[in-house]
Parts: C-alpha cells; sequence; structure tokens
C-alpha cells in the first residue's frame, strides 16, 4: 500500500481492516521524506516488496494512490524487476502524465516530488522514456472525470495500462471507494487461487 503527497499510510486504513478480515498479510508504507524527490522512495518501496515476498514466498500486488503510483513506476523501472517481482500495480487517480495544479507552484524549493508531478516536467518524460511497454501493461489504472488534484483526468491514463474510468469521485474519494476497493481484492483472490 503506496500512498501519495501531503498524506500518509493511515490513508489506506478501510482497506487494512479488510485485508486483517481476510487475512490477507499487507504492508503500508510511509513515503519520507515528504517533500523529496520521488526516486527516494524506491528504497522504501523495494524494502517492502522485498520483506512481503519473505513473509509469504508470493509476489505482492501493488495498491497505490495519487503520487505512490509514480513511486512504483519509478521502482519498477529502477529495480530491473522481473515480472515475477510482483503480482501487478493498481494506481488509483495517480498523475501518470503529470497534473496541472502542480503548475500553481512551480519549482518551489524544497518541494521536489510537486515539482515533478508539474505536466510536462523533465523527470515525467524521463520515466515514460525509459518504461517498456510490458511493464505499463502490468498496471491497472483508475481515474475519474471528478479528480480535483490530478487534471485534466486524462493525466491519470498510462499509455498501455488497463485504464479504468470511474465517474464522479473526486481524488482522495477515489482511494477510499468501495468499488475500486472490491475490484482490487478480486486480483487478490484471483492470485490466491494459482
Amino acid at each position: 500500500m503506496v500512498h501519495g503527497f501531503l498524506c500518509n499510510r493511515a490513508v489506506w486504513m478501510h482497506w487494512l481492516q479488510e485485508l486483517e478480515r481476510r487475512q490477507v498479510p499487507f504492508i503500508a508504507i510511509n513515503l519520507e521524506p515528504v517533500f523529496g524527490s520521488i526516486d527516494s522512495y524506491i528504497q522504501i518501496l523495494d524494502k517492502a516488496i522485498r520483506d512481503m515476498r519473505l513473509a509469504t514466498g508470493r509476489p505482492p500486488l501493488l495498491v497505490c494512490h495519487s503520487m505512490g503510483g509514480l513511486a512504483a513506476r519509478a521502482w519498477y523501472q529502477a529495480s530491473g524487476a522481473q515480472d515475477s517481482a510482483i503480482h501487478g500495480i493498481v494506481t488509483i487517480a495517480s498523475p501518470h502524465q503529470g497534473t496541472r495544479i502542480s503548475e500553481r507552484f512551480p519549482n518551489l524549493p524544497g518541494l521536489v516530488n510537486a515539482n515533478q508531478m508539474c505536466h510536462g516536467s523533465r523527470w515525467l518524460a524521463a520515466l515514460a522514456q525509459k518504461e517498456t511497454a510490458a511493464q505499463r501493461g502490468r498496471f491497472i489504472c483508475y481515474y475519474s472525470n471528478c479528480d480535483n488534484i490530478v487534471m485534466p483526468a486524462s493525466t491519470a491514463r498510462l499509455e498501455g495500462a488497463d485504464n479504468r474510468f470511474v465517474a464522479g469521485l473526486p481524488h482522495v474519494a477515489m482511494a477510499l471507494d468501495a468499488g475500486i476497493m472490491r475490484e482490487t481484492m478480486a486480483l487478490l483472490d484471483d492470485a490466491s487461487s494459482r
């Protein structure tokens, strides 16, 4: 479970309760430093993935909200991980192509990750350039026409991914949505039946 910008792992509380009820092991990480480079989160994510594999003997499913989806993409690319390292990656309201809301705070010193998420940023361009179609094919990306942070809505889509439109949900509400949680839990059920 990978949270987004200006958030922490508590955003997943209702997910964690459901995972506990189902007796599904999980790790919910905190991305720190809060305003650091998204690349600085790669080690945190890598450790959590290794810990999950060690604890369960299975590849984990990464579930990411907002900036957490970009952290997952950066990890996937930088780690050189084989497809078998993860079950898949679900992103919810992630600014895969950036967001125009970041343009209100252009190049603010100390807000490295916010600047990286600007629509058309060099960081996003470099990330996209290095990705393979096979990597993008491992993603399920939820996006909404009412996202009040990732805008325009189309920037939450990732070319080559399984992009899933959810009508009428704002940014944080997407991470709390029962329908998205149900579909994601079904992916876990599918994995455990193999």
